[in-house]
C-alpha cells in the first residue's frame, strides 16, 4: 500500500507542478497582452502626470504608470480601486532601474507586490506601464490548493479501496498463516498425535497462486499425519515388544538366579567353579534389574503404572534422606523442608522411586564430603522437590540428554560409577505421568535437579 500510494502521489505531485506552471505562463501570456492594451490606452503629453493620466482614462485597478519627460520630470502613480495614488521617488526609481526598452519586465515593489511592466517610448515623453502579478498568484494558490484537497481526498479513498482489495486478496494467506500457527503449537515429539487443523477448503482453491499455498500446505499436513500415525504405531509395536520381551526374560533370570544359588551351596565346589557361579549370580541380579527397568518404562508409556492417592511429599523425602545416609556415609546429607507436610495426589511407590533415582544419582556422581541437600516446598498450586549438591556438576556435552533412556554422564560406563542408564529417564517417566515436570541447572559447584508436581490430579475434584 505504502508503495502504491507513494508512486500515485509523486506522480498526481508531477502533474499538478506540470499543470500549474503550463497554466502559469498562459497566465503570464495573457498579462502580458493586457500590459501592452493598457500601454496603448495611454495617451502622453509633455505636461502630464501620471496621475493625470491615470485619472483621466479608463484603466483597471492595480494599473501602474511611471512617466519621463524629456525635460527629466519622473512621476508615478497606480490605479487603487476608484482612486489614484502617486508613488513616491523611490519606488519610481526603482522601476526606471529595473525596466529598458520595450520588453516586459518583472519588478517587484516594497509596498505593492510584484508588477509585469512594459515600456512605451513617445515623442517627449517615455511611460512604463505596468500590471500586478496578484491575479496570477491568486489563480496558481488556488489550483494548487484545489488540486492538493482532491489529490488528499482520492489518495485517502485510493488507500481504502487498495485496503479493502489487499484484505480480501490476502484471505486464503491468513487463512494458511492461521492453520500453520495452530499446528506450530501441536507438541509432536512424543504420544499419540492427530493433526485435524486444515486450511478451509474456500481458502484452498486451485485456482489462485494463494489458494495453491493453501491446497499444498493441507497436502503436507496430511502426509505429517500420517507419518506420525505410522510412528505412533511403530512405537506401540516396540513398547509392547519391549514389555513382552521384558515379561518374558524374567522367568529365565529368575531361574539362572535360582540355580546359581542352589549350586553355590554345595561345599564340594572348587574355587573357580564358585568364581564362576558368582559371577553368574552378580550378571543374573544386574540383567534382571535392567529388565525390571524397561519393563517400568513400556508400562509408563502405556500408563497403566500408576496408582494414585494422597502422597505425603515431605515424608517421602525424609525417608528416603534417612535411606540414602548409610548407602552413602561420605556425603553430607541436609534436609529443608517446611513445618506443614506437603500433600499431593500421586503413587507413593513411583515417587518414592524418583526421589531415591535422584538421591543415587547424586551419591554416584558427586565426590565424598560432598554436601547434597534435600527440599520440599509448596509453590500456588505445585509441590517442589529440589535435590542439590555441590559437586563437580553435570557434563555440558550430556547435559540436554540426561534424562534419555541409557544416556549416562559416565562415558566409560564403569559399574562403581553408574547402573544401567535408565534412572532418570525413569524418572522423567514417572513425574510426566503424573502431570510434573523434572529439570535441571547445573554449574560447577551448584547442580540441582527440580521435580515439580500438581497438587491435584486432573482427575480429582
Amino acid at each position: 500500500m505504502t508503495a502504491i500510494i507513494g508512486m500515485v502521489a509523486v506522480i498526481l505531485a508531477i502533474i499538478a507542478l506540470s499543470t500549474a506552471a503550463i497554466l502559469g505562463q498562459v497566465l503570464q501570456e495573457n498579462l502580458d497582452t493586457s500590459v501592452r492594451k493598457a500601454a496603448e490606452d495611454v495617451r502622453l503629453s509633455p505636461q502630464s502626470t501620471a496621475e493625470e493620466v491615470l485619472a483621466t482614462g479608463r484603466f483597471r485597478d492595480g494599473t501602474l504608470l511611471v512617466t519621463r519627460t524629456l525635460g527629466g520630470g519622473t512621476t508615478g502613480a497606480y490605479v487603487d480601486g476608484s482612486d489614484v495614488r502617486v508613488l513616491d521617488q523611490s519606488q519610481i526609481s526603482d522601476i526606471v532601474e529595473s525596466v529598458g526598452g520595450a520588453t516586459s519586465y518583472t519588478v517587484e515593489l516594497a509596498s505593492l507586490g510584484d508588477y509585469r511592466v512594459a515600456t512605451l517610448e513617445g515623442r517627449q515623453v517615455l511611460a512604463i506601464v505596468g500590471l500586478p502579478l496578484t491575479e496570477i498568484t491568486g489563480t496558481l494558490s488556488q489550483i494548487l490548493a484545489t488540486v492538493a484537497i482532491v489529490t488528499t481526498g482520492g489518495l485517502l479513498l485510493l488507500s481504502a479501496i487498495i485496503a479493502v482489495v489487499i484484505r480480501i486478496g490476502l484471505g486464503p494467506l491468513r487463512a494458511v498463516a492461521d492453520t500453520a500457527t495452530r499446528v506450530a503449537k501441536v507438541r509432536m515429539d512424543s504420544g499419540d498425535v492427530s493433526i485435524t487443523e486444515r486450511v478451509p477448503a474456500q481458502q484452498a482453491d486451485d485456482s489462485t497462486e494463494i489458494g495453491q499455498v493453501g491446497a499444498a500446505l493441507n497436502t503436507l499436513l496430511d502426509h505429517v499425519d500420517a507419518s506420525l500415525t505410522a510412528r505412533q504405531h511403530n512405537e506401540e509395536l516396540m513398547r509392547s515388544f519391549v514389555a513382552d520381551a521384558s515379561h518374558e526374560l524374567r522367568t529365565p533370570l529368575t531361574s539362572i538366579r535360582g540355580y546359581s544359588e542352589l549350586s553355590l551351596r554345595d561345599p564340594s565346589l572348587s574355587p573357580g567353579t564358585q568364581a564362576a557361579l558368582e559371577r553368574i549370580q552378580a550378571q543374573s541380579l544386574r540383567m534382571t534389574a535392567l529388565v525390571e527397568d524397561l519393563l517400568l518404562l513400556a508400562r509408563l508409556d502405556e500408563g497403566t503404572e500408576i496408582v494414585y492417592g494422597e502422597v505425603d511429599l515431605t515424608r517421602l523425602a525424609i525417608e528416603a534422606v534417612e535411606d540414602a545416609r548409610p548407602a552413602g556415609p561420605d556425603h553430607r546429607w541436609v534436609l529443608d523442608v517446611e513445618d506443614e507436610p506437603v500433600t499431593l495426589a500421586g503413587d507413593t511407590a513411583r515417587l518414592r522411586q524418583v526421589a531415591d533415582n535422584l538421591l543415587a544419582n547424586a551419591r554416584t556422581h558427586t565426590p565424598p564430603g560432598t554436601v547434597v541437600t534435600v527440599s520440599v516446598r509448596r509453590e500456588g498450586e505445585e509441590a517442589v522437590l529440589s535435590v542439590h549438591d555441590d559437586g563437580p556438576g553435570v557434563d555440558p556435552a550430556v547435559a540436554d540428554r540426561l534424562f534419555e533412556r541409557f544416556s549416562r554422564g559416565d562415558a566409560s560406563r564403569a559399574r562403581q560409577t553408574g547402573g544401567t542408564g535408565l534412572g532418570l529417564s525413569i524418572a522423567r517417566a514417572i513425574v510426566e505421568a503424573h502431570g510434573g515436570t523434572i529439570g535441571v541447572r547445573s554449574t560447577p559447584g551448584d547442580t540441582t535437579f527440580e521435580v515439580r508436581l500438581p497438587l491435584r490430579h486432573a482427575g480429582t475434584a
